[in-house]
């Protein structure tokens, strides 16, 4: 069976067959590091992480390639405002960028370009521009000229009066068009710059990411991926001044997109004050339950993040950890299951893939057999391998939730549930597990004519 991607360029899943099977080569759009991620930075890391895994089981070779932007606005004004140089920023942001992303199982890249270790590729790539007739030199800018390349607007299927409104043109006399785009900027003398042509000055955003694929993928690439926010302007730009550069009739050849994190049904905002941190959920919540909720909707449609929601998470990686922790010996060798792998394979269906691991989990709870009841649990953690989850030692899993979170009414009553669940499956040493642990943690539970009641043991 094929894998099928779902290509943001023709609305529709695809087979994805790669330029070159023993190059296969993909781009994610990374941070620009002037603060501590959100939850919805962090979701694109998971996806494409993902999607890297799920590549790499079936190509030997896959370059993935993940960008750092270290100069932009924000960054100047985050160094400003503290009054430290934007090294000292982008270098202490993405040093928490990667801490925070493998909490959250996230592996790193093949390879990680800077912006900043990129500005003679960034130049000579605008001087082609230039010389091709695309771009023009104004004022110590350089524009891209959205005038001379008629497929301008193909990603996101907008027209000229939308273009303009979406990307919150800043209207200048130095621009042809309105909606052309800054290659090349001035600097002033409190602002980062470089030497070039056009006098001192910074690379616009969206050069940079054409100039690094490049560099490190070649002219035209197998995958582009990034999140919904970014199909305009920025990868319709990427897509306009890659191909003009190189000559090329395609720049990347799929391109995927993940969906918005809303925050209990809303819109996540500084204005609303609901924004989350990911450094801060980490100090309450295991790192791999954030990661099982960013894939528990499929990363195409919208992604609504609650605290309760992070309460199952946790709830159903203690049972399936508590499964795992019932084995007796080491578990053997096993293949990843049919099923995991074909909903993986259809589009990162992760949603499906969950639902399989449930079902391998059921399987092994009912099993009255110890052979075959061994087999299913390492066929659930071959599976679970290739979501990023359940790769803890158990009784490390069991620790850190004793440390990380106090238990609160909401998660003893989860728990007990879960205790009931395995009793009604008669898997009484999961039960027997589940009461003791939580006496561990100062729960007593009773179990009685009328039901399961419990109590906090005195101290």
């Amino acid at each position: 069976m094929p894998i099928r991607l779902y290509n943001t360029l023709n609305r529709q899943k695809e087979e994805f067959v790669p330029l070159d099977p023993n190059r296969v080569t993909l781009y994610a759009c990374g941070p620009t590091v002037y603060n501590y991620a959100h939850i919805g930075n962090a979701r694109p890391a998971v996806i494409f992480d993902l999607l890297y895994r799920v590549l790499s089981s079936r190509f030997d070779n896959v370059i993935y390639a993940r960008n750092i932007t270290d100069v932009d606005d924000k960054i100047n004004q985050a160094a400003a405002d503290q009054g430290v140089g934007i090294e000292e920023i982008s270098r202490r942001y993405a040093d928490a960028y990667h801490a925070d992303m493998a909490a959250l199982g996230v592996g790193r890249p093949t390879v990680e370009p800077r912006a900043t270790e990129h500005i003679s590729e960034i130049i000579a790539m605008v001087e082609r521009l230039i010389d091709k007739g695309f771009a023009y030199a104004a004022e110590g800018h350089v524009l891209f000229d959205v005038d001379a390349f008629p497929d301008y607007g193909q990603l996101s299927r907008r027209n000229q009066r939308e273009m303009i409104a979406g990307a919150r043109v800043e209207v200048a006399p130095y621009k042809r068009n309105p909606g052309d785009f800054v290659l090349w900027k001035p600097s002033t003398e409190q602002q980062p710059g470089w030497d070039s042509p056009w006098g001192r000055g910074r690379p616009g955003w969206h050069i940079e990411c054409s100039a690094m694929s490049a560099a490190h993928l070649g002219e035209v690439i197998d995958i582009h991926a990034g999140g919904q926010d970014l199909v305009f302007p920025h990868h319709e730009n990427e897509i306009a001044q890659s191909r003009c550069a190189h000559g090329e009739s395609v720049f990347a050849r799929y391109w995927m997109h993940n969906g918005f994190v809303t925050v209990e049904k809303r819109k996540m905002s500084k204005s609303l004050g609901n924004t989350l941190i990911v450094h801060e959920l980490l100090k309450q919540w295991p790192g791999e339950a954030l990661r099982y909720l960013l894939l528990s909707a499929h990363y195409r449609q919208p992604l609504d993040w609650s605290e309760r929601a992070l309460e199952q998470a946790v709830a159903t990686l203690d049972r399936l950890y508590g499964l795992l922790d019932s084995a007796t010996g080491q578990l053997p060798d096993a293949e990843a299951d049919a099923a995991v792998v074909e909903a993986l394979e259809d589009d990162l269906n992760t949603p499906t893939a969950l639902a399989a691991l449930s079902q391998i989990a059921r399987d092994a709870q009912q099993s009255d057999a110890p052979a075959a009841r061994t087999t299913a649990l390492a066929r659930l953690k071959a599976s679970a391998s290739r979501l990023g989850l359940l790769q803890q030692d158990p009784a490390e899993w069991r620790a850190q939730r004793q440390v990380d979170v106090g238990l609160d009414d909401a998660t003893i009553l989860s728990r007990i549930a879960d205790r009931q669940q395995a009793r009604a499956d008669r898997d009484f040493a999961l039960a027997d597990r589940i009461r003791d642990e939580l006496a561990e943690q100062g729960i007593l539970i009773k179990d009685g004519p009328e039901g399961t009641v419990w109590e906090k043991a005195a101290k």
